[in-house]
Order: structure tokens, then C-alpha cells, then sequence
């Protein structure tokens, strides 16, 4: 079982200026609970218990967030309101938590590089807040990928098709179907313009990785924007093995935008109080 998921937040969020000048966006609030929250939720529901986080400056908001609030405890203790406490002591009680910095923002595989002394010697998960992913029909999209990584032993990318003019704003992957939904890659572009995109099949921000990747980071030159893209990683990992490609069952909300932060805002609420 795997057992660490690694979460990338050493971004600036600058969609969301000036709200996150001094809030990380992973602690951008849908409904009472912030996006880091959930994305800590998922990893738990899959069966990881250390949860490591690559911050950077002005992110000390996360590290306090899972830890304990005496004052804050001690104001609402015996209180109608010390239950609202009640979800993140029991994250607190049940997961351990750890932390290191990337001192530079130069892309999504170097942030993953920086947390490899988190990760030890073994597969991790990875995701990535601000892609808040819900599965109201099963188990959740990283649940989906473990025991996909169960069966096949290697690197695993969740993808979604997406309209082809978008493409340009992710890694795109190509390759061949092994079974319904599950592709072996042989082919990673990132943000391609859309004429030369292979496919619309995205990735979003959910990875399985086995440790080797580590050692692909370490020799990876900067691509796309000048930043160590973990796609060029990938890409070399699926010359030399296997990587796959999953379109998971689920609704993706990309809350790094202002329209899906919005729109996962609007179905929590509705879905919050439909059951009640």
C-alpha cells in the first residue's frame, strides 16, 4: 500500500491577487473548509497517512493549519462550536505531517524533486490542491489510481478529455488503450499549442510515482517556460518502462481558476445542503 502523498504548494496563486499576497491558495475556503483539506481528505480515504507538503515563503498558514490551536481550543472548549474542530483533529490524529521549502519556483518537477527526502524509497502519490476532484458514484480518483497502481507497479497520471482549444494549458498525453480507460503512454507534451496537440486527453493533478522518478528530475533539463516540467520526466520514464494514463470516474473543479473555485463553491453548497 503506499503510503506518502506528496502535495506541490510552493506557488504563488497569483489568479487569486490580492487575496493570496498573504493567503497560500491552497488555503482558499470552499465553504468552511480549505482546499488543502480536501485534497489531505482524498489521500487519507486512499489509504496514505504521510502527508508531505513542498511550501515556500508566506506559506506558514498551511503548517498551522494541522497543527493544534491552543488558544483558539481553549477559547471554544465545552462550547456548541468545539465540534466544528472535530474534522481536522481527527486528520491531526490519524495522519503525521511534513514540511520542506522550495526556495525557487522553477516548475512542478522540481517542486516534486525538492520533497523526494519526505518521500524515502518508495511510490507516492501526489496531488495538487487547487484541482479539487469529487466521485459522488464510488471512491474517490486517488482511491482509483491505487488500485490501478496495485495491479501494474508503475507511474500513473489521471487525464480528462478537455476542448481542444484547451490543451495549451496542460500536458497532454498519447498512446494505447490496455483496457477501458487505461492508456500505456508513449507520447507527453506539455501545453502544446492545440494544432500539434496529440490528443485533448490532460493531465490533472493527480500522479502516482515510483521512486526512480527521482533520479529522472535530477537530470532534466528545463522545458516549457524555462521550468522543470514533470511531463519531460514522464515521457522518459515511459521510453525506458511503463507509465499509464488513467481517465478517472469522477468531476474535476479547477480551483486555481476563479470560475471553477466558483463552481466547486456552488455544487458543494447545493450537495451540502441537499443532505441535510
Amino acid at each position: 500500500m503506499i503510503q506518502t502523498c506528496l502535495f506541490p504548494a510552493a506557488g504563488y496563486g497569483t489568479r487569486f491577487l490580492p487575496a493570496t499576497k498573504s493567503l497560500p491558495k491552497e488555503m482558499l475556503p470552499i465553504l468552511t473548509k480549505p482546499l488543502i483539506h480536501y485534497g489531505v481528505d482524498e489521500a487519507r480515504e486512499a489509504g496514505m497517512r504521510n502527508m508531505a507538503f513542498v511550501t515556500g515563503r508566506g506559506k506558514r498558514a498551511l503548517e498551522d493549519y494541522f497543527d493544534i490551536s491552543y488558544e483558539l481550543e481553549h477559547q471554544i472548549a465545552g462550547s456548541n462550536k468545539e465540534y466544528l474542530l472535530s474534522e481536522i483533529r481527527d486528520l491531526m490524529s490519524s495522519c503525521s505531517f511534513s514540511f520542506t521549502r522550495q526556495s525557487a519556483m522553477k516548475g512542478l518537477g522540481h517542486a516534486i524533486y525538492t520533497g523526494k527526502n519526505l518521500v524515502a524509497d518508495e511510490p507516492f502519490g501526489v496531488i495538487l490542491a487547487d484541482d479539487l476532484c469529487v466521485n459522488e458514484d464510488g471512491v474517490n480518483v486517488m482511491s482509483q489510481m491505487t488500485q490501478i497502481y496495485e495491479k501494474y507497479r508503475c507511474s500513473i497520471v489521471a487525464v480528462m478529455e478537455v476542448p481542444k482549444q484547451n490543451v495549451s494549458s496542460y500536458g497532454v498525453v498519447n498512446g494505447k488503450f490496455i483496457e477501458d480507460d487505461l492508456m500505456m503512454v508513449s507520447d507527453m507534451v506539455e501545453k502544446p499549442d492545440p494544432k500539434d496537440a496529440p490528443t485533448n486527453l490532460a493531465i490533472i493533478g493527480r500522479y502516482i510515482l515510483t521512486p526512480d522518478i527521482f533520479e529522472i528530475l535530477e537530470t532534466t533539463n528545463p522545458g516549457k517556460n524555462g521550468e522543470i516540467q514533470i511531463t519531460d520526466a514522464l515521457l522518459k520514464q515511459a521510453q525506458n518502462g511503463i507509465v499509464l494514463a488513467y481517465k478517472f470516474k469522477g468531476r474535476r473543479f479547477d480551483c486555481g481558476s476563479v470560475s471553477g473555485f466558483v463552481e466547486a463553491t456552488n455544487f458543494f453548497y447545493e450537495h451540502d445542503n441537499g443532505s441535510k
